[in-house]
């Protein structure tokens, strides 16, 4: 289930694009599973096309999903290896942080600020 809330200072687009990206990574949404059209999409939680045109091609530059033409878009089997390559870059991280002595709260928070870039 997807829900913008309008009073969030963060724009609807990437509210839907990072629950979407949420729902393909802890696989609620699995992979060939075929997405809304943006126009239903749009309709369904009253937002502008737009909005979901450029959720979904967020989602699709970060390999999430796949667009098969006017066959719709589709959760892709490449998400699977951009989560798995996350985990592996994780526990490197973490190799890496603890060899150096840093204290874990402290890793968490350079990973934190690291992703605001």
């Amino acid at each position: 289930m997807i829900v913008i809330d309008a009073s969030s200072p963060t724009p609807p687009y990437e509210q839907l694009r990072a629950q979407l990206a949420r729902q393909i990574q802890d696989r609620s949404l699995v992979v060939g599973t075929r997405l809304p059209t943006i126009r239903r999409l749009a309709a369904d939680l009253g937002l502008a096309v737009n909005t979901v045109g450029r959720a979904y091609r967020e989602l699709e530059d970060a390999g999430l999903i796949e667009t098969r033409g006017r066959a719709g878009s589709f959760v892709s089997a490449a998400g699977e290896q951009a989560l798995e390559q996350a985990h592996r870059a994780a526990r490197d991280y973490a190799s890496v942080t603890s060899s150096a002595g840093i204290d874990p709260a402290h890793a968490l928070r350079i990973v934190e600020a690291a992703l605001k870039c």
